[in-house]
């Protein structure tokens, strides 16, 4: 699944997995990828999924940072 553009401000994206734990440590490592750019997205963990949203704050809108961090947190399923 590729990353949804929501109205041209956002992107997000679910990724699912087997049960809590699984997303929980998948979001764990997510953060520290958007920590590591300093370019934070906004994460809602429930059992077994985890949804992801990402855009640039300081200009209400996606940019490139928004699609660079997509690519590494897409990277870690790989």
């Amino acid at each position: 699944m590729t990353w949804l553009n929501v109205d041209d401000h956002h992107l997000e994206k679910a990724f699912n997995f087997s049960d809590f734990i699984q997303a929980l440590e998948f979001l764990n490592k997510a953060a520290m990828i958007c920590e590591q750019q300093n370019h934070h997205a906004d994460f809602e963990l429930s059992w077994g999924k985890v949804l992801i949203r990402t855009w640039s704050h300081d200009v209400d809108s996606i940019t490139e940072r928004d699609h660079r961090l997509c690519k590494a947190i897409d990277e870690l399923g790989e």
